[in-house]
């Protein structure tokens, strides 16, 4: 059977739907509605703007509530946090597709190189069935010393735990995580399910294929970082279809939905998090945008070249740009911006407007530009 051929430009605008970013967003499924569509939302420390997993949803919905993004992710057992990409909010129906991987950070027993005792891992269970959920805090204290990476016995024992699956996380209280036994937590009916390995494997390979549109096997294995023995093993059950992109040197699959129609509606203009699924993959996003984009908050700073947490601008379909993006009171300041080309100048300023209000700013600063001579016009946008 002939593979189906994609342009590079159906394939962009193929992965731009299936990430929500191209037509009208599904408003009444709202934050919820686009974690279940993407089935992870990368977590991070770093909150220049707003947390990174605020910025998903705002980048599909526009200037939704940031109270009501973190209700939908919090409380009323819609959510769980494990490890996918990274560390990701998932929604609670796929916690049945991580017993894999529960399965295999149990049999590898200890993680990370933390030695902890059975006792004491049985004290943290028996404390959180006697107590309800609790924070490492509570639970008797998170570190030894001051140093992060320094766990104390208590801290080690419920992470294990919650990599075994015996406890989970659904709620965070001032960013720390709160536990809670999983056989609490969990709805019934997805608790008692332990699907095979194979049959895990299977729908997250269909479901990473169904949120990226179109992917090579780099793309789809690391969306949730599964092994490539796991991924072939896997593939051919999916029901992802083999295609191939033009100027793409690997090989592709789709999800047959993708293919049914061809991608129209409005593309969204927004500023995208470093870490959102569009561009988590730097290979992939050079691919398909033709932008080499790394995130600089850990290089020091007279190495970077975009700035600290430079934010990819979106705008008709493409990368255009970048902005380095901080708060100053009710200011919002560009630390640094940069444009593909003059004529996404409106764009640049529309994005701005747009995250300036969403954060509560009332004003917009930019500080350096790539181009100087664009600074009278693009001030002129933003006081429009």
């Amino acid at each position: 059977m002939t593979a189906m051929s994609l342009s590079a430009d159906q394939a962009r605008l193929i992965a731009l739907r299936a990430q929500g970013l191209l037509g009208a967003p599904d408003r009444r499924a709202g934050v919820r509605g686009v974690l279940r569509h993407l089935g992870a939302v990368q977590l991070d420390t770093i909150s220049v703007l707003a947390r990174s997993h605020e910025l998903v949803p705002y980048a599909r919905l526009g200037a939704v509530g940031r109270p009501a993004v973190e209700s939908a992710y919090w409380g009323a057992a819609a959510t769980f946090e494990y490890w996918s990409h990274a560390a990701c909010i998932l929604p609670v129906e796929e916690w049945p597709l991580f017993a894999f991987r529960r399965r295999a950070y149990r049999a590898r027993g200890n993680l990370w190189g933390h030695q902890v005792s059975p006792d004491t891992y049985r004290q943290v269970l028996d404390q959180l069935r006697a107590e309800g959920p609790l924070t490492s805090t509570e639970l008797g204290g998170a570190k030894k010393t001051a140093e992060w990476w320094d766990w104390s016995d208590t801290k080690i024992a419920v992470e294990r735990a919650l990599s075994f699956g015996d406890v989970v996380c659904t709620e965070r209280r001032g960013w720390k995580r709160v536990y809670r036994l999983a056989e609490q937590a969990v709805p019934d009916a997805l608790y008692g399910r332990e699907p095979s390995d194979a049959e895990c494997l299977r729908q997250l390979v269909a479901q990473a294929g169904a949120a990226l549109g179109v992917a090579t096997r780099a793309d789809l294995m690391d969306y949730h970082r599964l092994k490539a023995a796991q991924f072939d093993r896997a593939v051919d059950e999916s029901g992802l279809v083999p295609v191939e992109v033009a100027g793409w040197s690997a090989p592709a699959w789709a999800d047959p939905a993708a293919l049914e129609s061809a991608p129209r509606g409005r593309h969204r203009t927004t500023l995208l998090s470093p870490f959102d699924s569009l561009v988590w993959d730097r290979a992939r996003t050079e691919r398909i945008f033709g932008m080499t984009h790394r995130l600089e908050a850990y290089t020091p700073k007279h190495k970077r070249v975009h700035g600290y947490f430079a934010m990819p601008l979106l705008a008709r379909g493409r990368l255009v740009g970048r902005v380095d993006p901080a708060r100053e009171g009710r200011t919002l300041v560009a630390r640094q911006v940069s444009l593909a080309a003059p004529k996404h100048l409106d764009a640049l300023a529309a994005a701005l407007r747009e995250a300036a209000e969403w954060v509560g700013c009332d004003g917009v600063r930019v500080e350096a530009l790539g181009d100087e001579r664009l600074r009278p016009a693009l001030q002129a946008l933003l006081d429009g």
